[in-house]
């Protein structure tokens, strides 16, 4: 008995330290995202579902300064101007604009991205990868919420510059979604207008607006 207490405490002080090393490399990430006036990321994004024999990839790219953002992404352009926002499909000629709500968002959005871990997970130091000579150290994520829908979270991150390479998402049915970054640039010049929605050109162009609140 003394000998099973003694590996439970051992148990407990590793994975109290292995937090404490993945809490301090998010935070540092977390950090250096936050002193960028804006982040531009090239991605490619994978969804496979491994019961239902799918496996799709897609490219992608996200323009991020503060909460705001604009992604591309399938032929859809989604933008958040920090009030409202606006999914832009120009094969149906439609935009669609919606009230963000803070609270009903759940899901790890592009102005989330870099800092979604900093609630409502607990965390611990994952498996380390050799990419190209770059050290990725991976950090997993569990919800604390039991009932959420996501299982887990492996994040993917470079150690020298403290950028996130990898994004692997596992949903309870165990379809994993996976974004890895192609190219990470910072401090761009960005159009005053990049964030700014032009409802009036789109009526222009033939769009219909659909506004849902």
């Amino acid at each position: 008995m003394k000998k099973l207490a003694f590996l439970v405490c051992t148990l407990c002080m590793v994975s109290i330290a292995g937090a404490q090393d993945a809490k301090s490399l998010l935070n540092e990430v977390s950090a250096k995202a936050k002193s960028y006036d804006n982040i531009l990321i090239d991605f490619k994004y994978n969804l496979n579902n491994a019961k239902e024999n799918v496996n799709q990839d897609t490219r992608g790219d996200v323009t991020l300064s503060g909460n705001k953002y604009v992604l591309n992404m399938m032929g859809t352009t989604r933008m958040f101007d920090g009030k409202k926002i606006y999914t832009i499909v120009p094969e149906d000629e439609e935009v669609t604009i919606s009230n963000y709500n803070a609270q009903d968002d759940k899901e790890v959005t592009p102005s989330k991205l870099l800092t979604f871990y900093e609630k409502g997970y607990t965390y611990k130091m994952d498996i380390v990868q050799n990419i190209k000579g770059r050290k990725i150290q991976y950090v997993k994520l569990i919800p604390i919420d039991s009932k959420a829908e996501m299982k887990d979270v492996l994040l993917g991150i470079d150690v020298q510059t403290k950028h996130i390479y990898k994004l692997i998402q596992t949903d309870a049915k165990g379809t994993k979604y996976t974004l890895t970054v192609n190219s990470f640039k910072t401090n761009q010049p960005l159009s005053k207008t990049l964030f700014t929605f032009d409802e009036a050109k789109y009526k222009q162009d033939g769009y219909y607006i659909n506004k849902l609140n």
